[in-house]
This record gives structure tokens, C-alpha cells and sequence, in this order.
């Protein structure tokens, strides 16, 4: 609710910062005039004040002699101010017709425009057309704009003027109605006698003789302090000023010269006060007013200086990424490469499993028949209930084993699994994931380089068919496989994924094994490895293939978990920030760069969709559309070399654009959620996914190896169906040490400190017995 609600608000601030800032034409754009049968004679032929307040219809011009300087389109900071001090250098004053958004911006330069004599007017709060807008809009178009000049100046006025207007001759039926319109809510609309077409800024001279009266006439004359370069305006006026003075002309205010023209008719109209004090209503409505246009102002240049960061980042690290993965391509497909003498060494694989009927048949078999020549399958049925066991058994195939526990969680069954294996060599697999046949065998080949601890293998989506599987197979392939060439180069690999990762049996025991301490057990190991020191790399010829969500709710339960576990897998181990050594090292490059690429720009990335709609909307379609399409083109680019070093088919790129309007909107979310989980210190617990299971991509052929004596679980599970098999024992195990501070071996632990099997730190169910 919190997030929809501030939602709600993010998106009306936008709309109010689109409001306040339309774009507009100036003053000076024609319009056709209509037909002008209901506007009376006398406002046609009038003078450039018409007056229908109260209901009358009538006009009035300047005292002879009398020249009203008026501004529209401010205040600026840039000229207004300049436009001021020519005025008060010449004692003269003018009338500033002003817009209401440009009032909230510059507050302060509004007050300054009465203090120093001169008056305000309305010229509306966003210039619009008010033609083309409904009655409600014009209403508060003129209100909005009373208030923020309550609140600057203190003051309220009864002098407005409509963008695009012009003289009285130019008023037509329609425009009479918003004239009398306005006239109900009092107040007096000022056009003009001559334009000075400043906007043109047509020369100095050309300037000066449009806005010369003929003879000895008074007028209003329309000059503008915004809406452009305004250089020509004040260079005009400082010469315009002193020439009509020494012919006799006075300048004045619009009201002052309205009250001249009042005397000398000698009417009972009572003088209009110039600048009159505002309700204290209006001051209040006014600040609220002024509030919400600097919050919005705030926002959206707090989201352009985001997206003009995430731009920063997404370059930089693109730019890094494919330096760097092209270097480790290259350098592992040189003819020359190896990572030393052949690796026969015996491997134990293990394969915790919980409910995985689906797809735990197609897993176990390719990974007993792989081309490796000695191979050890351990799965460690988690408690589930489902069959999974008795599916593992009834494959009776000689080189696996099938150990039951109650259910714990997966890094309790890896512990208990690595606890049980035979050799020092061990894959983890998770029970969906099918190997191909010479996986096992790649993958363990880095271990002929000693300090090597781990081993990250290639993940492939094997459902790819359906449309959220394909786009999670595209991120596969950049988003994972092409960053870990990048990780492995710069030393801090931070993850061995779940699906495919080899280790050396001595860097487990270092670290302590698995711990069940954060939900992303494989990130928080990784972390722990590159923290003692050990190197970590990856292999891209092991590839494995797994069956990813295949619905947008499992996906997100995935990613939720995925996010919050590498979250708290940092939080973890944050103090390898002030280690020495490879912890240190780990704690100042890889930390970092994954907060940085890993966390925040992805947090940051909706700003780039948000500028997309508000461009789309509310700013140059071209340009936005330019920008976007470099942005994708940047992600296409880079797509296409990660799918070259993976060798896959460039085909599925063309779902790329697609996934940028539907699944990448559901990645903000999961970080978001995950990170205010975290922050707020929330519990997350395990989401099983829906597995349908997949095809294997092997021959079935009979397993090859040493093959691995039968155990059994205790109590005996022999000659019982599954179902009246609850899980109640565990195996008797070697001890795993807990997970010890860095630098810490297992020489350094006494008896006391190493747990049994299956009993990581921060929680486990117990020690295992078998008989």
C-alpha cells in the first residue's frame, strides 16, 4: 500500500512539473479572427483596457502623453532583473504581466518588481491558449496565479492579459466571452496599442520605431523580459526611455494611467489602487501553490541528474565489461591454453533435492553418464514428498546414492552431501538441471591450477520456448555468463551458481562449508572463498541446463529470493571492506562494483523509463525516441558479443525490445521489494517454484566408473513404500567445520568447533546419525 501510495504521488508531481512547464509559443503567434458580431463597436474602436466588471462594457486608454511599458512572459532571473534596474535608472515604471509558474520559481524577483514601483499583472499560469481550453482551466489558470503572487509579493491585482492577444480589433466573439468571463471574476483586461516585436529581436532601431507612438498619442506598449534572448529589449529601452521623455512623454504604470484617464473624465469611478494588499487566504494558497512547483521542479531534476548517472554507469560499465570479457574470450580460446595437465581425479557430485519429481530422473542420469571416468552421485532427498527417493532408486543406477534427511533447507543438504562424499573433488547441482555429457569433465579441469577453489559452470535455460523463459535466457547469457568473465578477470567472482559449481573439498572445509546464513547460500560461499584467498573462475565449455520460471509470479518469487539472498550475502561479509589481503582485496573491488552494477543501477534504472514516458508525453517525441533507441541499441550491441562468446543463435534478440516494457519493470520491482526488505529487516522464507521438468539434451547410455557401494538410510527404507518412509535419520558423517574468519583454517579449530555434518552456523537441525 505504501508503495502504491507513493506511486500515486511520484506520478501526480510528474504531471504537476508537465503542467508547469508547457511549452509555448510566443506572444506573438496569429490567430485567426473569428467572427465579431456580438462584440460591441465601442470595445473594437476602444481603448486597450476593456472593462467588464460588474457588467459593463466598456474601454479606456492613457492620458495624453502617457506611456505604460508592459513585460509579459516573466520573471526571468536573467533579464527581469536587468529590465529593473533600466527602469529605476530612468525613474520610470512598468507593468509586469507575469506567469504564475515562473512567479513560484523566482519569488523573490516578483516582490522586487512592486518594491521598486512598477505593478502586476496576470498573464495566466502555464500560457496556454485560453481559447482552447475548458472554463474550469481558465479560471484556474488566473486563480493559481493570484495566489503565487500573494504569497512573493503580498500584493493582488486586478489586471490580467491573455496569451496571444493582441489590440481590441482582434477580438472576437469567442474571445469576448472569455473576456466577460473574466470581467465576473473583476478583473480588467489590458491588450495592447503597439507591439514592439522584441521577440523578432529584429535590431535595436527596428525595435525602437515599433513602439514609438504617432504624435503626441498615448499607448500600451507590449515588450517582452522572458521567453528568449532578450539583449536587443534592453538595449531598445535605454535608448527608447530618454528619447520619449524629451518629448514630453511620462511612463507610468497600466493603473496609474487608468486612474489619470478617470480624472480627467471627471467620473464618479472611485481610482483603483496600485499593488492593493492580498487576503491572508491567498498567501496561504499561495505557498502551497509554490511548494508543489519546487517539489516538482526538485523531482524532476533529481530524476534527470539519475538518469544522467545511470547513462554514466550503464556506458562505463559496458565499456568495461566488454573490454574485459573479450580479453578472457580471447584468452581462454587461444590454441595454446590449458589449465595444466588433465584433471582424473575422482569427483563426487551432489545433488540436493526437494520435490523434484519433475525433472530429478533426467538430472541423476545425466550426471551418472557423463564421459568423466570416475564419478560419484550423491542426492540428499531434503524431505520430500513427492517420491523424489524412490524416482532416484528405481533408476538403479550403480554409481548413485540416495541419502534421506528431514527436511532442512539446501545448505543443510549440501553439507550433509559434501559430508557424506567420498572425494575431494565436489560438484552441486541442483536437482532440475541436466548436464551435458562432457560437463562434469570441463568443469573440473581448472582444478590442475592449485589455487583454484571453485569453479563457476555455464547455466543455459533449457524451456526457453516460452516468451518469459526466452527473455530470462537472454540474461542468462549477458547478464550472467558474460559478467562472470568480467568477475573472473578482475578477481572477485562473486558468485558459483547453484546449477553447476565445482569445489575443492579443502577450500570448503577453510570457509566452514555452506552456511544457511543468507538465502543465497551459493553467493555467501563464493564470498567466503574469494575472502580466504582461494581463486575462483569460470568455465564456459561445462555448460548445464536448468528449467527457468516460466510465469511472471514465479519469476519474481525467484528473483525476490535471488536479490534479497546476494543483499544479505554483502551485508555478510562487509567487513572484508577494512581486511588486508584477499579479503580486503575482495571487500574494495568486488564489493563495490557489485553494490554499485550488482544493486544500484539496477535500482536506478526505472528513472530511464520514467524519462521515457515523460518525453513521450510531455517533452520532443524525436528526441526521446533518439534517446531511447541509443539506449537500446548500447544493450543490443553488447547482447550480440555476449551471445557470439556463448556461440548461441542471435534469433532470440529479437524479443529484446519486448522485454524492455514487461520484464525488466518486474526486476525493478523485485530489487525494490528486496532491498526494503532488507532495510527494514524483514524475513523472507524459501519459495518452491513449479517445475514441469525438462527434456535431456543426452543419450541414455549406461553409466561408466568406479561404482559406489549402496547405502542405506536409517532407519532401513528397504521394502517399504514411499509413503510410509518419513524422513527420520540422517548418516553418520565426517565433521564440516563452521564457517571460520578469514585466514582461519581448520589446523587453527579445536574438536569443540566443528559441528556435525549438515549443521552450518546460524541454524541446522542436528547431527546425522545412519547405522
Amino acid at each position: 500500500m505504501l508503495g502504491v501510495l507513493l506511486l500515486v504521488l511520484f506520478v501526480g508531481v510528474l504531471v504537476v512539473q508537465a503542467y508547469i512547464n508547457a511549452e509555448f509559443t510566443g506572444d506573438h503567434a496569429e490567430t485567426e479572427v473569428g467572427d465579431q458580431a456580438h462584440v460591441p463597436a465601442a470595445v473594437l474602436h476602444g481603448g486597450p483596457i476593456v472593462n467588464t466588471t460588474g457588467g459593463q462594457e466598456s474601454t479606456t486608454s492613457m492620458p495624453p502623453k502617457t506611456i505604460a511599458l508592459t513585460f509579459d512572459d516573466g520573471p526571468d532571473p536573467t533579464w527581469t532583473p536587468q529590465i529593473l534596474d533600466l527602469l529605476k535608472k530612468h525613474d520610470a515604471h512598468g507593468t509586469f504581466f507575469v506567469i504564475g509558474s515562473e512567479v513560484a520559481r523566482h519569488p523573490a524577483l516578483t516582490k522586487r518588481i512592486t518594491a521598486e514601483g512598477s505593478e502586476l499583472g496576470l498573464h495566466t499560469f502555464t500560457h496556454p491558449n485560453l481559447q482552447r481550453i475548458a472554463p474550469w482551466r481558465r479560471t484556474l489558470e488566473l486563480s493559481q496565479t493570484q495566489v503565487v503572487i500573494a504569497r512573493a509579493a503580498g500584493v493582488h491585482t486586478n489586471l490580467a492579459r491573455f496569451p496571444y492577444s493582441s489590440k481590441t480589433l482582434a477580438i472576437d466573439d469567442t474571445n469576448w466571452k472569455i473576456v466577460k468571463d473574466a470581467g465576473r471574476q473583476g478583473y480588467l483586461v489590458v491588450v495592447n496599442d503597439l507591439d514592439s516585436e522584441d521577440w523578432q529581436r529584429p535590431g535595436v532601431d527596428q525595435i525602437i520605431r515599433n513602439a514609438t507612438p504617432t504624435g503626441d498619442n498615448s499607448a500600451i506598449i507590449l515588450f517582452h523580459d522572458a521567453g528568449g534572448e532578450r539583449s536587443q529589449t534592453i538595449a531598445a529601452l535605454e535608448r527608447f526611455i530618454p528619447m520619449m521623455k524629451a518629448r514630453g512623454y511620462r511612463f507610468t504604470t497600466v493603473t496609474e494611467g487608468l486612474n489619470g484617464s478617470i480624472a480627467l473624465s471627471k467620473s464618479a469611478v472611485p481610482a483603483l489602487p496600485v499593488n492593493p494588499p492580498a487576503a491572508r487566504s491567498d498567501m496561504w494558497r499561495g505557498s502551497a501553490v509554490i511548494w508543489t512547483v519546487r517539489l516538482a521542479d526538485g523531482l524532476v531534476w533529481s530524476i534527470a541528474g539519475l538518469f544522467l548517472v545511470v547513462g554514466l554507469l550503464t556506458i562505463g560499465r559496458t565499456g568495461i565489461l566488454l573490454l574485459l570479457a573479450t580479453r578472457h574470450a580471447r584468452q581462454r580460446r587461444k590454441k595454446t591454453w590449458s589449465w595444466g595437465p588433465p584433471v582424473v581425479a575422482p569427483v563426487s557430485v551432489i545433488v540436493p533435492a526437494y520435490n523434484e519429481k519433475e525433472g530429478i530422473e533426467a538430472a541423476v542420469r545425466s550426471l551418472a553418464c557423463g564421459d568423466y571416468p570416475d564419478i560419484e552421485v550423491v542426492v540428499v532427498d531434503d524431505g520430500s514428498t513427492d517420491g523424489t527417493a524412490s524416482l532416484v532408486e528405481r533408476l538403479r543406477l550403480p554409481n548413485v546414492r540416495v541419502v534421506r534427511v528431514p527436511n532442512g533447507g539446501k545448505a543443510n543438504a549440501l553439507n550433509t552431501g559434501i559430508a557424506l562424499a567420498r572425494h575431494d573433488l565436489i560438484v552441486t547441482v541442483d536437482g532440475d538441471t541436466i548436464f551435458e555429457k562432457d560437463s562434469i569433465r570441463n568443469l573440473v579441469q581448472a582444478f590442475a591450477d592449485p589455487l583454484v577453489g571453485a569453479v563457476a559452470g555455464n547455466v543455459k535455460v533449457g524451456n526457453r520456448q516460452r516468451m518469459v523463459a526466452a527473455w530470462q535466457h537472454i540474461e542468462y547469457v549477458i547478464g550472467f555468463n558474460l559478467d562472470r568473465r568480467l568477475y573472473e578477470v578482475l578477481g572477485c567472482m562473486p558468485t558459483v551458481p547453484g546449477a553447476i559449481g565445482a569445489f575443492r573439498r579443502a577450500a570448503l572445509t577453510q570457509v566452514g562449508g555452506i552456511s544457511d546464513e543468507t538465502l543465497a547460500e551459493d553467493t555467501d560461499v563464493t564470498m567466503a572463498l574469494c575472502r580466504a584467498g582461494w581463486k575462483i573462475v569460470y568455465e564456459e565449455r561445462a555448460r548445464a541446463w536448468t528449467e527457468a520460471p516460466t510465469t511472471l509470479e514465479q519469476l519474481y518469487r525467484q528473483r525476490y529470493r535471488w536479490s534479497y539472498g546476494t543483499m544479505q550475502a554483502m551485508w555478510k561479509h562487509r567487513h572484508a571492506l577494512f581486511d588486508s589481503g584477499p579479503s580486503g582485496r575482495f571487500g574494495r573491488v568486488g564489493l563495490p562494483f557489485l553494490a554499485l552494477f550488482g544493486v544500484a543501477l539496477p535500482m536506478l534504472a526505472p528513472v530511464c523509463d520514467i524519462m521515457l514516458v515523460y518525453g513521450l508525453v510531455f517533452w520532443e517525441l524525436r528526441e526521446t525516441l533518439v534517446a531511447w533507441s541509443g539506449m537500446l541499441a548500447l544493450q543490443l550491441f553488447t547482447a550480440f558479443v555476449a551471445f557470439r562468446f556463448d556461440r548461441e543463435s542471435l534469433r532470440p534478440l529479437w524479443r529484446m525490445p519486448l522485454q524492455q516494457f514487461a520484464y525488466r519493470q518486474l526486476m525493478y520491482l523485485v530489487m525494490i521489494q528486496s532491498a526494503t526488505t532488507a532495510m527494514t529487516g524483514g524475513r523472507l522464507r524459501w519459495h518452491k517454484l513449479h517445475r514441469a521438468g525438462l527434456v535431456p539434451r543426452t543419450s541414455d547410455v549406461e553409466p561408466i566408473g568406479r561404482v559406489a557401494p549402496e547405502v542405506d538410510t536409517w532407519p532401513s527404507t528397504r521394502g517399504h513404500a514411499e509413503p510410509e518412509h518419513p524422513a527420520a535419520g540422517r548418516a553418520v558423517a565426517p565433521p564440516v567445520p563452521a564457517q571460520s574468519p578469514t585466514g582461519i583454517g581448520p589446523d587453527d579449530l579445536g574438536p569443540e568447533d566443528l559441528p556435525s555434518a549438515g549443521s552450518p552456523p546460524g541454524g541446522g537441525t542436528g547431527p546425522v546419525y545412519t547405522g
